[in-house]
């Protein structure tokens, strides 16, 4: 099967990243080793995002855009994405570029024997507390899940896009995207990527998004792995 994919790109108050955004992301596409769009998704921005991301849309047909009516959070955004893409593959990358779009080459290495591969930040450059609760976090995270990713805030993934439309998304589950893949039997790995200081912009989330609130969406994945319901159709006529 020929692969394509769709980059999911959520944004938040970004306008003085877009312009940014398109230009790198236009330079991958061109290049890129499979046929590949862009899915901004706007989150209710109260700043000129979405005026932005219609002209970068008007102008440049790789780039399409959902935009919400008013914020819902992360999560919602990656599950719209997850809901509207229809490429074989779907990506994610945050609108700061802290991750550069480059490295999506990386991950595609192993997506043919993989189902989610995702990106792990070398030599991180934020500030000394966001990397401190992320390592807290993260440890937290991979002793409720058993999922063996040592990053998985990491806005750098890539997806089979039939294992993304079935991961039922919650506020706070973008975090254990592996996890939520390893409970359909799939095949996860995770590959060191690089990571940049952010240029412009603020970022919007803050400790309690990164350690606080990630704990207790631990005891919501729990609940959901107990619960959950797997199944493959043998055949159907």
């Amino acid at each position: 099967m020929t692969q394509s994919l769709t980059i999911i790109v959520p944004v938040y108050n970004e306008e003085d990243n877009l312009k940014r955004v398109k230009k790198e992301l236009s330079k991958y596409i061109a290049r890129s080793k499979v046929t590949t769009s862009v899915l901004f998704v706007n989150d209710g921005s109260k700043d000129r995002s979405i005026a932005i991301i219609r002209e970068i849309c008007a102008s440049q047909s790789a780039f399409n855009y959902i935009n919400f009516d008013k914020n819902y959070g992360l999560s919602a955004a990656i599950k719209a994405g997850f809901d509207y893409v229809q490429t074989t593959l779907v990506g994610y990358i945050d609108s700061d570029l802290q991750t550069s779009p480059e490295d999506f080459d990386l991950l595609l290495e192993h997506i043919g024997e993989h189902d989610l591969v995702t990106g792990v930040r070398s030599n991180r450059k934020d500030s000394f507390v966001k990397n401190m609760s992320s390592t807290i976090a993260n440890g937290i995270r991979r002793s409720f899940t058993h999922d063996g990713m040592d990053d998985t805030g990491c806005p750098l993934k890539i997806i089979k896009t039939e294992y993304a439309k079935r991961i039922p998304m919650f506020k706070g589950l973008h975090r254990f995207l592996p996890a939520m893949v390893l409970l359909q039997n799939g095949k996860v790995k995770q590959v060191p990527i690089r990571h940049f200081e952010r240029i412009a912009g603020t970022a919007n989330f803050g400790v309690w998004n990164r350690l606080l609130g990630p704990l207790m969406d631990c005891f919501a994945y729990l609940w959901m792995k107990k619960k959950y319901i797997n199944y493959k159709v043998a055949d159907k006529g």
